[in-house]
């Protein structure tokens, strides 16, 4: 019986993408993915996930590709710019589990811990949660068992109890191996016809 629910924000409640800042920098899609894919890589930007500052990360990529020191300080100078709004369709299932009173509902997300606050301020529905477990605050982050476990820990949940929900294959895979039911998230109407098949919706 499910009695929590967890969800990852971005990609699944936030529609947050580098691309969304760099289609206004750079006039080439090849730019923009040579760009995320050689530069401000996913795999650098998940070290900012993990608690490494957005300074540290900054000055790191200045100095190895000083020819490209503008658009670099644009990720966190303009970081904003990359959060495109809701995914709506998310934010009202959340809203309906969060009105059923049937569910205790938490945020487990890889985020930098100095960004999250921009995103308190813009996105009101972050407040809903029962409790939020950001990895940039905590210094670790998933896909790491570790991280999973403390949300465990802290809100005295059982895994065999929780439903995560994450657009990562990855995330996810690494949730069920401690025994987390979990969905990967594609679209809120595939969210929505998977959580009615856990019978939760």
């Amino acid at each position: 019986m499910i009695k929590a629910i967890i969800f990852d924000l971005g990609a699944v409640l936030i529609d947050w993408h580098p691309k969304h800042l760099y289609k206004k920098i750079f006039s080439d899609e090849a730019d923009i993915d040579y760009f995320l894919e050689n530069v401000c890589t996913s795999a650098w930007n998940e070290e900012q996930d993990g608690g490494r500052s957005l300074k540290e990360a900054t000055d790191l990529l200045v100095t190895q590709f000083p020819d490209q020191e503008d658009n670099i300080r644009a990720y966190y100078g303009r970081w904003e710019e990359m959060l495109a709004g809701a995914i709506d369709g998310t934010v009202e299932i959340f809203k309906r589990l969060k009105d059923s009173g049937h569910y205790k509902i938490y945020a487990l997300s890889n985020w930098s811990a100095e960004t999250y606050p921009i995103a308190v301020q813009r996105f009101a529905f972050l407040n809903w949660f029962d409790g939020v477990v950001v990895s940039g605050a905590e210094k670790m982050r998933k896909p790491f068992p570790e991280f999973y476990q403390l949300l465990l820990d802290r809100y005295n949940l059982k895994a065999k109890e929780s439903l995560f929900i994450d657009d990562n294959l990855r995330n996810v895979e690494a949730a069920r191996s401690l025994g987390i039911e979990s969905i990967h998230f594609q679209s809120p109407e595939q969210l929505e016809m998977d959580l009615k098949q856990y019978s939760v919706l």
